[in-house]
């Protein structure tokens, strides 16, 4: 029988994968060498759970202990580099890979703050945390501003999913199914928002604040 800590470790390696895909993939448009997209392939899909793993404890880090992360990041970069046309075919790419690996790290994030001992609103803000690090890393190396500081639900579909998960855990029901409805439920709301441009609302500045102090 397949054990919760066994589910949360793979999706644990999932969420690496494709957060380290989206990484690659954001390194190659930015015409980064061979490296740079390898190193971005790590930070991406690595540091939500090192933060994770640190605030709750758990240290030294999964990521930094276990060389199956680093693998699975290396892989995940050398894929991108050498057939990113075939990546590249997706429709927005690393927004869908990213939309994936926030999904996979919420639901894992939460339930691994859980069996750490944290209180369910804990435990759900820590699988947001988990989920949005790797993006937020990501954006920053590129002098972007973090999806996570847009409004269009990129935190609160990693909290949705997180919180999904925190409930089915109080409720006893099977974690695999609070976690494949929590997975679903990130994903679903980070696709339509992007499909469909869903957004929080958001301040309206007068033409003079859009234009500037110099007009």
């Amino acid at each position: 029988m397949i054990t919760i800590e066994t589910i949360v470790h793979i999706l644990d390696l999932g969420g690496t994968f494709v957060f380290a895909i989206s990484g690659a993939v954001a390194a190659v448009n930015r015409r980064l060498d061979i490296f740079g997209i390898l190193v971005l392939s790590f930070v991406a899909g690595n540091f939500g759970g090192i933060t994770r793993d640190v605030l709750i404890g758990a240290v030294p880090p999964a990521a930094l202990t276990d060389g199956r992360y680093l693998l699975v990041s290396i892989l995940a970069g050398l894929i991108t580099f050498f057939s990113y046309a075939g990546v590249d075919r997706l429709r927005s790419p690393v927004l869908l890979f990213d939309a994936v690996g926030l999904a996979f790290f919420a639901v894992a994030g939460a339930q691994k703050a859980i069996t750490f001992g944290l209180s369910p609103v804990m435990a759900a803000l820590l699988g947001m945390l988990t989920g949005i690090g790797g993006g937020m890393m990501r954006d920053v190396l590129l002098t972007e501003i973090p999806q996570v500081l847009r409004s269009d639900l990129y935190a609160v579909a990693a909290l949705a999913g997180a919180a999904i998960v925190v409930i089915g855990d109080m409720l006893d029901l099977p974690y695999a199914a609070s976690a494949l409805v929590g997975g679903a439920v990130c994903f679903g709301l980070r696709f339509m928002a992007i499909r469909h441009g869903w957004h929080l609302p958001i301040a309206h500045l007068s033409a003079q604040k859009r234009a500037g102090p110099d007009g």
